[in-house]
């Protein structure tokens, strides 16, 4: 059986689609700017509110708390930010929620303590998880040609990883020059600059998104009166009830493998022996380095996600390719990185980075394609949300709770494999979950 589709050429881009293109991938890019900052300024942020050293067991045991609980704020207003863009429209609820995340990402770089910091990462969360379910609805639906709809989509979503280089380069430069900027709360703290350098992005989303168009086949449906109300118990019938049970578990291994090992990394590297021997201002550069090694990873996974995801007919197929050598190179490179070194580290997470980011836009382009238009915010936000962020996530916790139970002589060579052991467990069951991911019953979106 052929893999391979072959359709006609899609009709050229109209200058609005092109602008429309533009600001999706810009708000792609400033979702990632935000969320991944915060690998790179949690070591250091704790360590100031805390009074603590950077690798101590109390700064340990507040990491997991700050990944995860943002992240179940972010899937619970998410889920209800899905239900809303079925009801209000997509692009309302796009507007609202960069208005969001934008004032709590400023906010976050004052804060006084720890669980003001959690609190207004909370804030930022809602406001990521509500405009990711709402832009790719939107944009989902304003490209009616099939083959057209995956590359834009695809395409778009490969922007999150330029966000993931942004605030990179943006937390190497601030390291590097932090005590030439103003003082914010007394001091020239890095993590301090790069929490409020978050809404620098958003400016030009708040400026021209309101002035796009909203998704024509929502707008003509609520004209009409047939859109239908949006409903999660619809979800559960047995006309969605496998897919939004297979999709729910296995964006949940995505983000275990993000959260319980990727983002681990930051706090791996300054245990490596020729990273300890660097001051500080030339660790945190390092560890921004080799940041930007899995960000490009990402950014190559995407990139080859887009391109394939028109030619692959079979969706498990498409997604194969990426878990399964995912699957082998998590615990090669978490098991072998204390003791092999830097050079593993920086090019063993651009591999996890791609095998594992590139999953993320899969569901971008995957998830319009199974759920009609009355509920394809709820389909995506549910799977997203509840799958993704509120069980995912948890993985971070784990993988913390576990650093006591793992050999080694430093918090940072027990942290690898920690993240080895996650990492590879929530890789094992999103490759067995997808022997029943069903298969698209067509290529135009459903009605």
């Amino acid at each position: 059986m052929t893999t391979v589709q072959t359709r006609a050429a899609a009709p050229p881009l109209t200058p609005i689609q092109w602008v429309i293109c533009g600001i999706a991938a810009l708000g792609f890019a400033f979702d990632s700017y935000e969320l991944l900052m915060l690998p790179l300024i949690v070591r250091p942020g704790l360590a100031d509110l805390l009074a603590a050293a950077p690798n101590s067991a109390e700064v340990n045991a507040w990491v997991g708390t700050l990944q995860y609980v943002p992240a179940v704020a972010g899937g619970v207003f998410g889920l209800l930010g899905g239900y809303l863009t079925d009801l209000f429209g997509r692009r309302r609820v796009l507007v609202w929620s960069i208005l969001l995340y934008a004032f709590s990402a400023m906010a976050a770089g004052y804060a006084t303590s720890v669980g003001w910091l959690l609190f207004w990462r909370c804030c930022t969360f809602v406001g990521v998880c509500v405009e990711f379910v709402a832009a790719v609805a939107w944009l989902s639906e304003l490209f009616p040609d099939p083959k057209q709809r995956e590359h834009v989509v695809g395409y778009t979503q490969a922007f999150g990883s330029v966000g993931g280089l942004m605030v990179t380069g943006a937390y190497y430069l601030i390291v590097t020059n932090a005590e030439s900027l103003p003082l914010v709360r007394g001091g020239h703290e890095a993590w301090r600059y790069t929490l409020i350098s978050g809404v620098i992005p958003s400016i030009p989303l708040i400026l021209i998104r309101p002035f796009l168009p909203e998704s024509p086949i929502w707008r003509e449906k609520k004209r009409a009166g047939t859109l239908r109300r949006p409903s999660f118990a619809a979800l559960f019938t047995p006309a969605f009830r496998r897919t939004t049970v297979v999709t729910t578990i296995m964006m949940a291994c995505g983000y275990a493998a993000a959260f319980g090992a990727i983002q681990q990394m930051p706090r791996i590297v300054p245990g490596l022996a020729e990273v300890q021997q660097m001051p500080r201002v030339a660790q945190e550069q390092t560890i921004s380095g080799v940041q930007s090694f899995q960000e490009f990873g990402g950014l190559a996974g995407r990139i080859l996600l887009a391109y394939l995801a028109a030619i692959i007919i079979s969706r498990r197929r498409l997604l194969w390719t990426f878990q399964i050598p995912g699957l082998m190179l998590v615990p090669f490179v978490y098991f072998l990185t204390p003791t092999v070194g830097l050079t593993l580290a920086q090019w063993g997470i651009f591999l996890v980075g791609m095998a594992t980011i590139a999953q993320f836009s899969f569901w971008g382009n995957y998830l319009p394609r199974v759920y009609p238009t009355h509920l394809r915010g709820t389909g995506e936000s549910f799977a997203a949300n509840v799958g993704g962020r509120m069980l995912g996530t948890m993985a971070a916790l784990v993988t913390v709770n576990l650093v006591a139970a793992m050999p080694g002589a430093s918090l940072p060579e027990r942290l690898a494999y920690a993240s080895a052991v996650v990492g590879t467990t929530a890789y094992v069951i999103g490759v067995v979950a997808s022997r029943w991911l069903p298969e698209p019953k067509q290529a135009e979106l459903p009605d």
